[in-house]
This record gives structure tokens, C-alpha cells and sequence, in this order.
């Protein structure tokens, strides 16, 4: 059956390297790029397929070469067999993983936003700090940031910021970052060197579009304010920032970033249709976990995920029980081994419960 499905996804892939010689698809920007959006979907399953059918090729030649009467043949055929058993193993693995079925919204971007919890001052600063990381992986990424809504704290750190990140496959990245971020250090406001814990939360709500969610024109009320800053001082004396509430659910978002009322509505709403998209994503997973009998990840932030211990320059990450001692370089937004692991995690949840579903 996955053979089948490997040998038609083969087959389409060289149907769509055709497309790219007609003149109709040249000569049309929109049908160029989708067309090759769709080849970069099946790109890498396809290429892994041919490189395992040339290694179980190699393979079968091999075995056919321990009839052979000359023993350096032979020698020579054990040898091969050695190499390629585990590299057919291991690219049948690889298929299996990028079989499965994707996450529609890996593509998406996404809205960031991170509060202060537990900690007060303490708990502003790191949050500061998160988003600075983030930040930072984002530009690795070269992935672009944009601040939606930002309030500040009397110290400099940030209360809460929400921001958008665009770029590729952003969500599939930071999905598995919504959660509660613990901070286990000495603040600099400790006069006698003690340890204290504060906590942030983070939320990585996959960027909904117009026709994931419909909102009703007649399902919201828009409040104009003056736009203010740490400590309530005014940051402009025009009603340019806005507050829209969402009647039906209750959904309040208020950006007052820019200093056009116009942009600060239009990015509100970007914030309002994810956060109403997420409401619907969670509603589908708890449908889906009692109609499969598991658990759903629903990234839910109430639970503490990680823990950034600086004293000890660790960071755990408590859901896949992985500990890392370069917190320092995380900082700075190297989290891609982090990422990496989670992928990985989930991915490896993912197939268990394919197989036992499909057994």
C-alpha cells in the first residue's frame, strides 16, 4: 500500500517537472509558483523512494553475489550487505515519517504572543528576554517579526507583547512552544543573591486567513483609546488605538502599535481571526480525542513546558525529558536542537499511534 502511494507520488512528481516546460505555466506567475509548491510538497518522500529503491537494488545484487565461488566476491558482497541492510532500514523509517499526515496549518504564519505570569518585575524582564530569543531564531530563519501590541513594565521588561512572524512554515517550527516558561534566577533586584522562580506564558496560534474564519461584520463592536505606555503616560494624544470584542465568544483584542487607527484595526483583526481559529482548532481536538480514545496536544498553556535555570546554564524541557546545558546560547536563538528534538518527539508519537490505529 505505502509502495503504491510512493509510486504515484513518483509518478506526479515527474508530471509536475513536465508542467514547468509549458509555455502556460511559464508565462503565468500564479500557476508557476503553485506548481511548484506542489513539487516541493512531495520533493523530499520522492527523492528518499528512489534512493531506496537503488539501495534495495544494490542489495538484492549483493545477495545474488554470496553464490559466487571466489571468496574476495563474497568478502566483497558481505561487506555491501553490512552497509545497506541499515540504510534500507533507515530510509524505510525516514518514509514512514514523511508519510504521515501533515499538520494543514505547518505552513501557516503565526501570532506570538507572551505575557508575564507569576514573578512581577522578575517575570516582565524574562519576559523580554523570550521574545528577544524568539526574535532571534526567527532572523536565522530570516523569517520577518512584526509587533502587534506591546506593554511595557516600569523596568523595562514586558508585561505582554504579541507580535506576527512570517516567513516559511513558521508554525511548524514554534507550534510546540505554547505553554508556561519557567525562570529559576538570581534577579538583579536580589540583594542577597537568593534564586528566585518566575514564569511567563507563551501562545503560537497558527495565523488564520479570511477563509479559515468568517467573521460577521454585525459579531463585533470597535472601541477607539489613546495609545499609552509604561506607567500610563500618553503616547499620542489621537484615538488611534482600538479595542475590538467579539460578541458571540467574548474575544477581546485591543493593538495600538501604530499610529493609524486603520492599521491598528487591521492587525487587530489578523489577532482576533487566529485566536477565534484557535478556539476552533481545540473544539476539533477534543472531538477528535474522544472519538480516537487519546490524547489530542492541544498546546495547552497552562502547563509548565520548560525550565531556564541560569545558575546552572540549563534548560529542561520537561515534556520529552530533555536537558540542555548551553541556556546561554539558547538565549541568543539558537533553539534548532530544541526544535529538532520536539519534531522528532511528536513525530515518533505520531507513528505509534498511526500503527496502532491501522494494527
Amino acid at each position: 500500500m505505502i509502495l503504491d502511494r510512493l509510486e504515484q507520488m513518483e509518478q506526479r512528481y515527474q508530471e509536475l517537472q513536465d508542467q514547468f516546460a509549458l509555455p502556460e505555466v511559464l508565462n503565468d506567475h500564479e500557476k508557476y509558483q503553485k506548481t511548484a509548491k506542489s513539487l516541493r510538497e512531495i520533493e523530499t518522500p520522492v527523492e528518499k523512494y528512489r534512493e531506496l529503491k537503488q539501495a534495495r537494488q544494490g542489495l538484492s545484487e549483493a545477495q545474488a553475489m554470496l553464490a559466487e565461488s571466489d571468496p574476495d566476491m563474497r568478502a566483497m558482497a558481505q561487506e555491501e550487505i553490512a552497509a545497506l541492510e541499515p540504510r534500507v532500514a533507515e530510509l524505510e523509517e525516514e518514509i514512514k515519517v514523511l508519510l504521515l499526515p501533515k499538520d494543514p496549518n505547518d505552513g501557516k504564519n503565526v501570532i506570538l504572543e507572551i505575557r508575564a505570569g507569576t514573578g512581577g518585575d522578575e517575570a516582565s524582564l524574562f519576559a523580554a528576554e523570550i521574545f528577544r530569543m524568539y526574535t532571534r531564531f526567527a532572523e536565522q530563519h530570516r523569517w520577518k517579526v512584526e509587533v502587534m501590541s506591546l506593554s511595557e513594565s516600569g523596568v523595562g521588561g514586558y508585561k505582554e507583547v504579541i507580535a506576527i512572524i512570517e516567513g516559511d512554515r513558521v508554525y511548524s517550527q514554534l507550534k510546540w512552544e505554547s505553554g508556561g516558561h519557567r525562570v529559576q534566577r538570581v534577579p538583579a533586584t536580589e540583594t542577597q543573591g537568593r534564586v528566585h522562580t518566575s514564569a511567563v506564558t507563551v501562545a503560537v496560534l497558527p495565523e488564520a486567513e479570511d477563509v479559515d474564519i468568517k467573521i460577521e461584520a454585525k459579531d463585533i463592536r470597535i472601541d477607539t483609546f489613546c495609545s499609552s505606555g509604561p506607567g500610563g503616560q500618553s503616547v499620542n494624544t489621537t484615538y488611534s488605538a482600538v479595542r475590538i470584542t467579539h460578541i458571540p465568544t467574548n474575544t477581546v483584542v485591543s493593538c495600538q502599535d501604530e499610529k493609524s487607527q486603520i492599521k491598528n484595526r487591521e492587525k487587530g483583526m489578523r489577532v482576533l481571526r487566529s485566536r477565534l481559529y484557535e478556539q476552533e482548532m481545540e473544539k476539533q481536538n477534543a472531538e477528535l480525542a474522544k472519538t480516537r480514545k487519546q490524547q489530542v496536544g492541544s498546546g495547552d498553556r497552562s502547563e509548565k513546558i520548560r525550565t531556564y535555570n541560569f545558575p546552572q546554564n540549563r534548560l529542561t524541557d520537561h515534556r520529552i525529558g530533555l536537558t540542555v546545558h548551553q541556556l546561554d546560547l539558547i538565549m541568543e536563538g539558537r533553539l534548532q536542537p530544541i526544535v529538532d528534538a520536539l519534531i522528532a518527539h511528536y513525530q515518533a508519537e505520531q507513528l505509534k499511534a498511526e500503527t496502532t490505529q491501522a494494527a
